[in-house]
Formats: C-alpha cells, structure tokens, sequence
C-alpha cells in the first residue's frame, strides 16, 4: 500500500510538472501573440518564471525514480557486489543529505514568506509562497523519493532506477530514440 502511494506520489509530481509545461506554452504563446495584437499581459513573464520553477522541480523525484536523471552510474556501472553496493549507498547518503538540506530550506524560505506576506513586485501582486510551493513541493518530494530508495538499496536490493543493459543493439537505438540510453 506504501509503496503504491509513494509512486503514485511521484507520478502526480511528474503530471503536475507536465500541467507547468503546458501553462508556460500558453503563457509564451499569449505573450506572444499578445505583442502582435497590442494586448498586454500583465505580470506574464512572472507567471511563466514561476511556472518553470515549479515545472523543474516538481519533475525531479519523477525523473529519479525512472532512471532518468544524471546521476554517478558512470562508476557504479563499472563496479559489482559489495563495491557496488557501497558505492550506491554512499551516492544516496549523499542525495539525500543534499537534497534534504536543499528541501528544508526551501521549507523555511516559503513560511517565511508565508509569515511575513512577502509579495512579488510585479503589475499583479501575488503572494510569493504560492509560487514558492511547487519549488518547495519539488525538493521535498525528491528528498522522500530519494530517502526511499536509500531504504530500498540499504538491504542489498537492487536500486529500483537502475535499468538493466540494453542486449542488442535495436534496444539501444529504442532506449535512445525513447530518450531513455
């Protein structure tokens, strides 16, 4: 049940950055086209910004999670048995002090705002821990998506975003056509 809701977690995330995506499309395009027909959208540039905050970072534990992201594979694909494991171990430690670091003050910045009604600056004034919570949402999900892995690989298991090696040569042209190498 945990490990169900854990993953929906961080598929949601990665709808939710997808959502951004199409929001700054949108803003892009209004702006756009905007400046063609003489209509001007105020505090676009704004919104877009906070769009692609909130875009990259909510994708992250969802690229993690799907093997997608640049991490220290280069060294731990060269390695096998307790090396390898080590070095895992070690590479998630790291993560996750980072990443629970980064996501504890992100934490503290958007109560922060929250507290003292920090605004933006803009045309629209807006409240700044709104758009300060899909970054923050962002780490802290990466910091459980990344702790739960570390639980994962601590007993020996296989990390969950390793993929296995590609065993032909067609499956690597899929993988790199998927965007998946």
């Amino acid at each position: 049940m945990i490990r169900r809701l854990l993953d929906g977690l961080y598929l949601a995330a990665g709808y939710l950055a997808g959502a951004f995506l199409i929001a700054i499309f949108l803003l892009m395009m209004a702006l756009s086209i905007g400046r063609e027909i003489g209509v001007n959208v105020k505090s676009g540039d704004d919104f877009a910004s906070w769009c692609m905050a909130s875009m990259a970072f909510l994708g992250l534990a969802h690229t993690f999670k799907s093997g997608e992201m640049v991490r220290v594979g280069l060294l731990t694909e060269r390695l096998t048995g307790k090396p390898k494991w080590a070095a895992e171990v070690f590479a998630l430690v790291m993560a996750a002090i980072f990443t629970g670091y980064f996501a504890w003050q992100a934490v503290l910045m958007t109560y922060t705002s929250w507290l003292i009604n920090d605004t933006s600056t803009g045309v629209v004034v807006v409240p700044l821990w709104i758009p300060q919570t899909g970054f923050t949402a962002g780490l802290v999900i990466l910091f459980i998506a990344v702790f739960d892995e570390l639980v994962h690989v601590l007993p020996g298991n296989k990390p969950r975003y390793e993929k296995d090696p590609p065993k032909s040569t067609e499956e690597v042209i899929e993988r790199a056509a998927a965007g998946g190498v």
